[in-house]
């Protein structure tokens, strides 16, 4: 199956130094369990994304293992603390090994 992966993020536009903000995350994705059967009877593999993470101008920030209990389209939101401009940036992995990508800039000032 096909499927289009789309990663949003949400931070605000701008903000202060020291300020700590809210990152807000979701992927488009089925999530799969592998529990589910097809039209033909077979089971439909496994696949979700199994892990998120974050860098904040190259420093890891985050880091979330999901599990398959997790629903389609995972959300995740955490607060981080403005120490300069720059850019996050995401990484959802898959059980096949596909890594989605995602930046986004960061203003402080």
């Amino acid at each position: 199956m096909a499927q289009d992966v789309k990663p949003r993020i949400r931070i605000p536009a701008q903000v202060k130094p020291g300020e700590v903000f809210e990152v807000k995350a979701l992927v488009t994705h089925d999530m799969e369990s592998g529990q589910r059967r097809d039209a033909a009877g077979a089971l439909v593999p496994r696949r979700i994304i199994n892990r998120l993470t974050c860098a904040y101008n190259g420093r890891p920030v985050f880091d979330a293992a999901l599990e398959p209990a997790v629903a389609a389209n995972p959300y995740v939101a955490f607060f981080l603390k403005a120490t300069e401009s720059g850019f996050l940036d995401f990484a959802w992995t898959d059980d096949d090994g596909t890594v989605y990508r995602a930046r986004q800039a960061i203003k402080v000032g």
